[in-house]
């Protein structure tokens, strides 16, 4: 009896499968007890039986009891499980117990059944271990013996089981979310069927403004905003599986023919279900996300190419489309390889420290005087300097585009130390901000700290941004951040305006101090009505307003006496200068120099 249990513990050991370990139990407990029948099942979550092992049964009868629900009148075993003790059916043809079985049982000649609960190591029973006769009787004490044997290793092997079991649902199970994590999608992955293009997909998935929320409101209000989008992706998607594959990030992989047949409407109805706000710490937060997608297609040799494809396309969303999705096609990865590029060289020249701030001058269009300089980052590359233009895929990877703001505004405050020194009247310098720099943490921090340290007033530096900025601030943290330092003096230059979406609406909600009018409306503001009617429109208003109007581009004379003519005070472009380095400003800026009237006499030449 021994070598039997020593052929057990040595499969339980070294890992064997617990169904090839138990049906070996099995097998060796019917050669040891002649005419008896052995059977091993286990109980589910629900409460429902599930047949391990029974080699002497037929598949048929296994299947039939196959997620049965135990209870007190359900067989033996089902019994056993239920009230948790030993119960003896020595007669299935009239025990009422076996009502919904005995038709099963008769036709195989069983007439009698004996089963044991198993414990291993849990409070309710975890499964049952059954002998059923040919004739109607109870257990001998030999068989008594050895199913006590029996029971102890049974216990043994479904306690490893559930040991296994809970490790990988721990190393497979995000402990935030309770999502599959990343490892459990790379196996997933890995495992899908590449032989039908078509035949799944893969969304890929960021939240928006994340960071800015985990900053203002800290990481248990973050935390908690991550458990309700997981449970409403993972509603939206069923029964398609839902991954937390990083901080924000999540993936779904769309495998059900139903969501595949109209893979965008899924796609709209998960990003929908995102945006309505989730109450939290007091505050109503709103969880919209971007999302990247691709379908496998013939194209594809691997899942991590799908994979890629549904990266590219998520990047490409955050610049064009953020808030909705961007269906994969071939071209996005020629553009994510000039980006990456792009951000590998820009990285490198911040290493090296070939970025440089020049200086473009504000004219007064009456007086032809310097009344403010806008910042513009260079970049010295192969002994040429390139224009902020040149590297603009670089600054759409955010942390990139934020180290670069950073670095331009320890320049800036350099400088503006060195013209005060010098006596130089730059009355006022503009630094451009994305809405990437705005939402990075210690930003607004960084940027008063830069000119504290140069002891340069606040009140000498204009922030210029876009609408974007402002469209992006649901939570209106970026509103509460630039007040904070209106209060200390800064400005705020409304940059590019015209270009975005409801301008005017805006100048109602939106702290602004000037408003730069696109070039786009300068181009054609001689010959074109309607661009003069806008922009007399934009001045009329400003004026009312307070808020003082610059006009972006003026490379013509007759630019510059329209828009002074409607009203315009101020301007700039290559009529009056280029952006030059820091130290050609002290030759600009001097009470003998006048640019308007330089720019009148170049004209005129």
């Amino acid at each position: 009896m021994s070598d039997f249990q020593s052929i057990i513990l040595e499969m339980i050991a070294r890992g064997a499968p617990l169904c090839a370990t138990i049906v070996r139990l099995c097998e060796e407990v019917e050669s040891q007890a002649p005419g008896v029948v052995c059977s091993v099942l286990t109980v589910d979550s629900g409460g429902r039986l599930r047949p391990l092992a029974a080699p002497s049964l037929p598949a048929s009868l296994r299947a039939a009891i196959d997620g049965v629900a135990i209870g007190p009148n359900v067989g033996a075993c089902g019994a056993a499980t239920a009230l948790g003790v030993e119960v003896m059916s020595t007669d299935i043809a009239n025990d009422p117990a076996w009502a919904q079985f005995r038709d099963l049982m008769l036709p195989l000649g069983l007439r009698a059944c004996w089963s044991r609960p198993i414990f291993a190591g849990q409070e309710r029973p975890v499964g049952a271990f059954a002998f059923y006769y040919r004739e109607m009787r109870g257990p001998s004490a030999l068989e008594r013996d050895l199913v006590d044997r029996c029971i102890a290793l049974c216990a043994i092997a479904l306690d490893r089981q559930r040991r296994v079991e809970e490790r990988d649902r721990r190393a497979n199970t995000d402990a935030l979310t309770g999502l599959a994590n990343r490892a459990a999608f790379n196996t997933a992955l890995a495992g899908l069927d590449c032989s039908r293009p078509g035949n799944w997909a893969l969304f890929m998935i960021d939240l928006d403004g994340f960071k800015a929320i985990n900053d203002t409101y800290g990481h248990q209000a973050g935390d908690a905003l991550l458990v309700e989008v997981g449970q409403r992706l993972a509603g939206a998607a069923l029964p398609d599986p839902v991954y937390r594959i990083g901080g924000d990030e999540f993936a779904v992989l769309v495998t059900a023919d139903h969501h595949l047949q109209a893979i965008e409407t899924l796609a709209e109805r998960i990003l929908e279900t995102l945006r309505p706000p989730v109450r939290l710490s007091g505050h109503f937060l709103r969880p919209g996300g971007t999302m990247g997608m691709a379908i496998f297609s013939a194209g594809d040799c691997t899942p991590e190419r799908v994979q890629q494809n549904a990266d590219y396309a998520l990047y490409h969303a955050k610049d064009i489309a953020r808030g909705g999705f961007v269906r994969y096609w071939p071209g996005i990865g020629t553009r994510m390889t000039r980006r990456i590029t792009a951000v590998r060289e820009l990285d490198a020249a911040l290493r090296d420290g070939r970025l440089e701030a020049h200086y473009q001058p504000i004219i007064h269009l009456a007086s032809g005087e310097v009344c403010g300089l806008e910042a513009l980052c260079r970049i010295r590359m192969d002994q040429r300097m390139v224009t902020a233009a040149e590297f603009h895929e670089a600054t759409s990877d955010p942390q990139t585009a934020c180290a670069l703001t950073l670095e331009m505004i320890d320049q800036v405050a350099r400088d503006a130390r060195s013209w005060l020194d010098r006596g130089v009247p730059f009355c006022r310098v503009g630094i451009n901000v994305s809405s990437a720099d705005l939402h990075s943490a210690g930003f607004f921090n960084a940027l008063a700290g830069a000119f504290e340290r140069q002891r340069v007033p606040l009140s000498m530096v204009i922030l210029e941004v876009t609408e974007a900025v402002y469209i992006d601030d649901d939570n209106g943290v970026i509103r509460r951040s630039v007040a904070a330092l209106r209060a200390k003096g800064l400005k705020v230059a409304l940059d590019d305006f015209g270009t975005g979406f409801a301008s005017l609406t805006h100048l109602m909600s939106i702290p602004v101090d000037f408003i730069k009018i696109d070039k786009s409306f300068v181009d054609r503001i001689v010959s074109d009505r309607p661009s003069q009617i806008i922009v007399e429109g934009v001045i009329d208003i400003a004026v009312k307003l307070g808020i003082q109007v610059v006009a972006e581009g003026i490379e013509h004379q007759d630019q510059a006496d329209t828009l002074g003519a409607m009203g315009c005070l101020a301007g700039q472009g290559y009529l009056f200068s280029r952006a030059v380095p820091g130290e050609a400003i002290t030759g600009l800026i001097c009470p003998t120099r006048n640019l308007g009237g330089a720019a009148q006499r170049a004209q005129n030449a």
